[in-house]
């Protein structure tokens, strides 16, 4: 593409997996003062807060904020048979509103919990519970709810999932909610054994964030399952050409959009012995030379 890619989406970067040994606010700073960056998904900062939310407002960045560390972390399941826990899941989210509303973010993203094939359907509807009440109250701060869609039998094993159900999902939520979208990522394609046309396409209507990196699909080796390495990691699924071909459907499918340009960050972290700054300028460059090779 002759154009920038900043003319068609905000180029953004996941602060605590580009950054996963830095202080928070070293890796802040970084990104802040990076033009190559117009957005930062972030999640609390605890204490910090107030130092984190001086240094966004000065830096023009789109903010994004990322519930999912509130789930993960805990152990946290918005989707549990169990109503107790599904509420301990639903309590976090609603917490994660405010703080994204601390923070300037116009909304926040989260994923699904485990599920058991036995109680498939009851799970998907303790989902629904919870995402209609978090896009209730996020609706009263004029923000959206993002679910992001991670493997469904690999590693995180979320019941959203593979596509077909997402695309029911977001259907049965947006009868009811219109802050509601979903968040896709090329990284997580491989391992839910789709592809970028197949998911981009069927997902269209209620695609509102966008993610890219990479995993490795093939058991027992290094980095198997949702890790994120770095693009063009050995025995993984995607490089610059499966970059390219996610910015081709994309482009295919109307996504490139200079008015309202889409978040595409990249979701790529460290293996052992690796360094921060070479695993960023590497994504920065496989994105770089994908967009290059897009054809206008």
């Amino acid at each position: 593409m002759r154009e920038s890619i900043h003319k068609y989406f905000q180029v953004g970067t996941i602060q605590w997996m580009s950054f996963p040994l830095s202080d928070p606010m070293d890796s802040l700073k970084a990104i802040c003062r990076d033009d190559y960056f117009d957005a930062i998904e972030l999640k609390g900062y605890g204490e910090r807060n107030a130092e984190a939310k001086a240094l966004l407002e000065q830096s023009h960045l789109k903010v994004c904020y990322g519930a999912q560390p509130r789930l993960l972390g805990p152990k946290l399941n918005p989707n549990a048979i169990d109503e107790t826990e599904r509420l301990k899941a639903e309590a976090t989210l609603l917490e994660a509103v405010d703080e994204a509303e601390y923070f300037g973010a116009k909304g926040i993203a989260f994923l699904a919990g485990k599920w058991e094939e036995a109680t498939k359907e009851e799970a998907y509807a303790q989902l629904l519970k919870t995402t209609r009440k978090v896009c209730d109250y996020a609706a009263t701060k004029g923000m959206n709810v993002e679910l992001e869609v991670f493997d469904f039998d690999v590693d995180k094993a979320a019941l959203i999932g593979p596509a077909p159900l997402t695309a029911r999902f977001a259907a049965d939520m947006r009868t009811t909610h219109n802050n509601f979208g979903l968040l896709v990522d090329l990284s997580h394609f491989p391992i839910t054994y789709e592809t970028s046309q197949f998911v981009v396409r069927l997902l269209r209507p209620y695609i509102t964030h966008l993610h890219f990196g990479n995993a490795v699909v093939k058991p027992g080796c290094d980095g198997y399952g949702d890790l994120h390495p770095r693009m063009g990691y050995p025995n993984s699924a995607n490089d610059i050409p499966e970059l390219l071909d996610y910015l081709r459907v994309l482009k295919q499918e109307g996504f490139f959009c200079a008015e309202n340009p889409l978040v595409l960050s990249m979701e790529v972290t460290l293996r052992p012995g690796e360094d921060e700054g070479i695993v960023l300028a590497n994504t920065k460059r496989c994105l770089n030379r994908a967009w290059a090779l897009l054809e206008d």
